[in-house]
């Protein structure tokens, strides 16, 4: 969940690395600090809260060197202050550390280290690897050897980047297990470490990402890499093509409102070079899908966390409509433990925005070791669940910065649809006219959306009405029941409000007991095939005393006699209509939340990148 960002080179390394981690404030994280080499002593500069808090901690108190380490923490170990923000010094003040993920084994370690004599002056784990790095360093090692023994020590997933002052030449880090990612960034006679791309793509867009149990040491004129065993590894440098622009938030209050108006580029982006309308043909290259292959799966698991497995159930439809393939979306966390049934003729399907959820990575993992084809729907480039994977999806959406995921859960709806049609056609099952139809109406998708994002003043007017309501039902059907769920987790994400999506066949058996005028329904009622029925769902809410907000198709003249509240977006094919009916509500949510004066970007208790269990 947390963000680091290391700096090696000729240039002062604190607004390098501070600016840096202002980049990654999207992962959310509650204290921030500091280490740098300045006149041979390690100075370090830790404060709880938002980043600015130790900006204002830096004027008062600089410091400056050529070689250094930030971190932005979210507590998991000990209470988020000062005294646990990272970077952790040992106690010889020699050297420096910072980590994202848990350290499984650290009561154990805490014990060991203690009984030497050690006194710790955290509460967190991270403070056991520095101390374990100084045994080492102890026992003659040098920097490296020590920081490999403490690499294979430790246990659980982590990344960890140290330093020290007695060998100013180098950083040291290592990515053990799936807690997240190690980008090293390539400049000209300086280099830089970080958890994510943005953090770097103001500097050098040439970047080494590390794999599971890999350490690399870093110097001002490169990096080498091995295994924690010690194996020289060769790895690809990528270039990265994100503009750092992308990640500026221009006209727009907010992250989020640009990112959700940056839909209609992101959903073209999404299409450009993967479908052929002229054929009537869809192009996934980078998935490795044969006709062999195809015509081998008879079952597809889609598994994702939050946001992502809504997209999956969307996609489940998809796939099973077009494809006729059976489809069972399973929640990440949920996956190993539930034995799924998976053989060779089973492919598993992962969703991930940042491509490093922790649990999203271990049920690839488990589809791996059971004889699954896997297969993975990402937006980070180069990202651990698109480099573990069989064949992948690119979502090509670009940065997202706001925590509350927008464009990364519309682009993978279609990214499953022209998924859903590939498999289709290799398996035999769509004729051609058919299949014409279904890629000719992605070519709609963009200006759809557009056309929905232009009616942003009408959804901002609901928001007014709505702002001070304590809970609100969601509800849909069929291929749009997901869009409920989706609808109703934005609002609790980033408005606090309490909110509940529900299939609205469902309405009756229980959740029918809240409404009444003080709980708004929110009624997903596009014409779709489920049309008639949410007809009769709302009826049923208004017959309760209800107040009713419905997302309709333009000219709905019954849903608008009805309805208290009409949010209308244009007609869509049904089977991408929830790419258009979840616009509005995301466009609510964000509303809402910005007129009750939240933090839309950053919600509390809340990450972009959720990287331990």
């Amino acid at each position: 969940m947390c963000g680091i960002v290391g700096y090696i080179g000729g240039r002062d390394a604190t607004p390098i690395i501070y600016n840096g981690l202002k980049r990654l404030e999207y992962r959310g994280y509650d204290s921030a600090g500091i280490a740098v080499l300045q006149n041979e002593q390690i100075e370090v500069r830790r404060e709880a809260g938002k980043l600015s808090a130790l900006g204002n901690l830096l004027q008062k108190s600089p410091i400056e060197g050529s070689l250094g380490i930030g971190h932005t923490r979210w507590a998991t170990h000990g209470a988020p202050s000062a005294r646990n923000a990272h970077p952790h010094v040992g106690r010889t003040g020699r050297v420096v550390v910072v980590q994202n993920g848990i350290v499984e084994n650290f009561l154990e370690l805490r014990d060991e280290l203690s009984a030497e004599g050690v006194e710790f002056k955290s509460d967190t784990d991270t403070e056991t690897i520095v101390h374990l790095v100084e045994h080492y360093l102890a026992s003659g090692l040098n920097l490296v050897e020590a920081a490999r023994k403490t690499f294979q020590h430790i246990q659980g997933a982590n990344v960890v980047v140290l330093m020290s002052a007695d060998e100013p030449d180098k950083i040291v880090t290592a990515r053990i297990g799936n807690a997240g990612g190690v980008v090293i960034g390539f400049g000209e006679e300086e280099m830089f470490v970080a958890s994510d791309v943005p953090a770097i793509l103001e500097h050098t867009r040439r970047v080494v990402f590390l794999e599971s149990r890999q350490m690399a040491v870093v110097t001002r004129n490169g990096a080498s890499v091995e295994t924690l065993e010690g194996s020289r590894v060769q790895p690809e440098v990528h270039v990265v093509a994100w503009d750092p622009v992308a990640a500026e938030k221009g006209a727009y209050r907010h992250f989020m409102q640009k990112e959700i108006h940056e839909q209609v580029r992101a959903l073209t982006d999404t299409l450009a070079g993967r479908v052929d309308f002229e054929r009537g043909k869809i192009r996934l290259p980078d998935l490795n899908l044969t006709p062999e292959l195809a015509k081998r799966i008879d079952k597809i698991y889609i598994t994702a966390c939050g946001t992502a497995a809504y997209a999956g159930m969307v996609g489940k439809t998809l796939i099973e409509k077009i494809a006729r393939v059976p489809a069972e979306v399973v929640i990440g966390s949920e996956f190993r433990y539930s034995d799924p049934i998976i053989d060779e003729r089973t492919a598993v399907l992962a969703i991930s925005q940042s491509g490093e959820t922790a649990d999203t990575l271990a049920a690839m993992e488990e589809g791996r070791r059971k004889g699954a084809v896997v297969w993975s729907i990402v937006n980070a480039i180069g990202s651990q669940a698109m480099r573990i994977a069989d064949g992948s999806i690119s979502m090509q959406t670009g940065p997202e910065i706001g925590v509350a995921s927008t464009k990364a859960f519309t682009a993978p709806l279609v990214d499953q649809y022209m998924l859903a049609i590939l498999l289709a056609d290799l398996r035999g099952v769509l004729d051609e006219k058919t299949r014409h139809a279904l890629v000719s109406d992605l070519r709609l998708i963009p200006d759809l959306a557009g056309r929905t994002l232009e009616r942003e003043a009408d959804v901002e007017k609901l928001a007014y009405a709505l702002k001070d309501i304590k809970g609100c039902l969601y509800l849909g059907r069929g291929i749009n029941m997901p869009i409920a769920y989706e609808g109703a987790l934005k609002l609790k994400e980033i408005s606090y409000i309490h909110a509940e999506g529900y299939p609205a066949g469902e309405m009756k058996h229980g959740p029918i007991a809240l409404i009444d005028e003080e709980m708004p329904v929110l009624c997903l009622a596009p014409k779709d095939p489920w049309h008639e029925k949410m007809i009769s769902q709302i009826q049923q809410a208004k017959a309760r005393g209800g107040m009713v907000a419905a997302v309709a198709t333009d000219g709905d003249e019954l849903v608008a006699s009805m309805a208290d509240h009409v949010l209308w977006v244009p007609e869509a094919p049904w089977m991408l209509s929830p790419i258009i009916t979840v616009l509005p509500l995301q466009l609510l949510a964000y509303h809402i939340a910005a007129i009750r004066g939240l933090d839309v970007d950053q919600p509390r208790n809340l990450a972009k990148s959720v990287t331990v269990e």
